[in-house]
């Protein structure tokens, strides 16, 4: 176990750096995740990794320390209620009330890419519903080597059978050994793009429907009610927030509410209002 003093420097640096509220009995996290990091940084271990941190702070050590102690858990179609709700609920929702022919998705913290491509698969499965409409979905994450696999689409075997109808597998995928790949007019449909939550979102642009899913609660809630506030600025103000299934907006932040019979799903408070 590293020393107090170690630790706290620790918490403060991911704090500041990705949001992630590192709490005390996270400890065990600390030697599995960062001894790799250390020894590609040819240090001896983890001790030596965070006084280089305290003497330099940022760079490429520092960007794998944080992509290192980031989670980066996902599966294809997860939870499947919000992507029921995308393609039968919100996008038509927005077609119907303004005849757009575009439409714009953030997929925050996506890591190596199965819900934006589970979002892909769903449009081009339904695109004979949506005549003349372009979905443009730009994905992003923090860590850069989960960025690299996503564009690439591979997943293992075991990766494809966690939530894929295997309809889906056969018809989207390529077999490539003992893996898959998401075959390129997928792949196409997704922009994947480096970015921190803690950045200013000003250019990004904006966005129709934003999927910020099992994200916040990794941050303390100042945090998460700044990350909220900042995106209802760059969500339409008939657009959708999609969250967790463990998440909510309450007693955090008002710019949302949530969507009636909707599960996860929250409309700006602007749109409601416009609504009552």
């Amino acid at each position: 176990m590293i020393a107090a003093g170690d630790y706290e420097f620790l918490q403060q640096f991911l704090k500041q750096r990705s949001g992630l509220n590192l709490s005390q009995e996270k400890q065990y996290l600390i030697e599995s995740r960062l001894t790799p990091v250390a020894r590609k940084a040819g240090l001896a271990n983890v001790e030596e990794l965070i006084a280089g941190l305290r003497a330099a702070p940022t760079g490429a050590v520092a960007d794998a320390v944080v992509e290192a102690m980031t989670t980066n858990e996902s599966s294809f179609f997860r939870d499947k209620t919000p992507f029921e709700a995308f393609i039968s609920f919100m996008v038509p929702s927005l077609i119907d009330r303004r005849g757009s022919r575009l439409i714009r998705v953030w997929c925050a913290a996506a890591s190596t890419g199965q819900e934006p491509y589970s979002l892909a698969m769903i449009l081009k499965e339904n695109a004979h519903l949506l005549p003349g409409v372009t979905v443009e979905i730009l994905a992003t994450d923090i860590a850069a080597h989960v960025l690299d696999r996503a564009r690439e689409g591979i997943y293992s075997a075991f990766e494809v059978q966690r939530g894929l109808p295997i309809q889906y597998l056969l018809k989207y995928f390529e077999q490539k050994g003992d893996q898959w790949q998401i075959r390129p007019e997928i792949r196409a449909m997704v922009q994947f793009r480096q970015f921190n939550l803690l950045q200013s979102f000003a250019g990004l642009g904006t966005f129709d429907i934003i999927f910020c899913r099992n994200v916040l609660i990794y941050f303390d809630i100042p945090t998460k009610a700044d990350v909220l506030s900042r995106m209802a600025k760059v969500l339409a103000p008939d657009g959708y927030l999609v969250l967790g299934a463990a998440e909510t907006v309450m007693g955090i932040s008002d710019a949302f509410r949530s969507a009636s019979g909707r599960p996860g799903v929250y409309i700006p408070n602007r749109m409601a209002e416009a609504a009552e």
